[in-house]
């Protein structure tokens, strides 16, 4: 059985944040390198839509985590509490916030994109031409990189795709180049 088709009977067909019907689609919370069942979640388009930042926030449409921050499946709560977190200033997010439990390992990988940090206090992973980066991003080499610890060299122009983002560090990225994960440094990087 697919990922998809798991999901779909998992949720029973309905998006796992708000319960629509409507438009459902997969999406795997970042910085995930793998597509799985426990870091991917149902959801309908307009929880894409706006998880995604490609519309506004409809701050009414968000009420609907008072319930499915209470899955079973971590999945939702990460982005149950990343939600919370992006609406937080409206107050009653804050409540919820607040009631929310997460283990140590859900709440860092909840932590991982930055969504609790303020806008002065994040960390921006900018490219070589200070085009902002985010996590899943694919970037291209814009000069040939000697790799520590191994004999190889990752080439201009090699394309990495699915990037995470160090979250303590601006100047660092994680991808696979030719199969073997490695840190590049993103002044020598270039997003396609």
């Amino acid at each position: 059985m697919s990922i998809l088709q798991t999901l779909q009977e998992r949720s029973n067909n309905t998006c796992e944040l708000c319960a629509s019907k409507d438009n459902l689609k997969q999406y795997t919370i970042p910085p995930s390198l793998n597509e799985s069942v426990d870091n991917s979640l149902l959801v309908c388009g307009i929880c894409l839509e706006q998880i995604e930042g490609n519309t506004d926030m409809d701050i009414n449409h968000w009420r609907c985590l008072n319930d499915s921050m209470w899955s079973e499946h971590i999945a939702v709560q990460i982005m149950a509490w990343r939600m919370l977190q992006r609406l937080r200033n409206e107050g009653w997010p804050k409540d919820l916030l607040d009631m929310m439990y997460l283990d140590d390992d859900a709440l860092a990988l909840a932590r991982a994109t930055g969504e609790h940090e303020d806008e002065a206090n994040k960390i921006t992973h900018r490219d070589v031409n200070g085009v902002i980066l985010e996590a899943g991003d694919s970037v291209v080499l814009v000069k040939d990189l000697k790799v520590k610890g191994s004999s190889m060299v990752a080439k201009q122009g090699t394309p990495v795709r699915n990037i995470r983002l160090d979250p303590e560090n601006a100047e660092y990225i994680e991808g696979k180049v030719d199969g073997q994960q490695i840190v590049i440094i993103t002044k020598y990087v270039k997003k396609t």
